[in-house]
């Protein structure tokens, strides 16, 4: 989890590959309404969120009922919305990709072909939420290579899951 253009799917893509596990881009899981708000420049609201957070919390139920992993690049931005796709599972983990707002907003600056403009950022960090120490969340810095990054999410997760 985090804000736009912080890594998620970078991330979550090699940290997938490298626990041989389903990797799912939560973006994928937006109605076309919400990809057309966000193009045009507008942030989402709650309303606009909650079925796509079920919709990604139903894909995580399913993966898992099937014995199954899945690592899922999703923003999560606010405790309320980390409650539906984790819904009580002491089998699901929260990855937060922590970055300064200078370096995110940079990252974003040079990103091409993505739906989520760079205007929206300062609203990302308005609605985020890091998560608290109840939510036992793994933190990890953004200001590191991908590598170094994928290294230490996938040596806690070795401590948690049998892989």
């Amino acid at each position: 989890m985090g804000v736009s253009g912080s890594g998620k799917s970078t991330i979550a893509a090699e940290l997938a590959k490298r626990l041989s596990w389903t990797f799912e881009d939560g973006d994928r899981f937006h109605p076309k309404s919400n990809v057309a708000k966000m193009s045009a420049g507008h942030p989402l609201t709650d309303e606009d969120r909650w079925p796509w957070l079920q919709a990604i919390a139903d894909e995580i139920d399913r993966v898992c009922e099937a014995g199954g992993h899945v690592v899922v690049a999703c923003s999560a931005l606010k405790r309320a919305y980390r409650e539906i796709l984790v819904h009580g599972r002491d089998d699901v983990r929260i990855v937060f990709l922590d970055g300064s707002q200078a370096l995110i907003a940079d990252r974003l600056a040079r990103r091409k072909g993505h739906f989520m403009p760079p205007g929206l950022l300062d609203s990302q960090f308005k609605t985020l939420e890091p998560p608290q120490a109840d939510e036992c969340p793994i933190n990890v810095s953004i200001d590191a290579p991908v590598e170094t990054i994928v290294n230490n999410i996938a040596a806690q997760v070795a401590t948690e899951v049998r892989i």
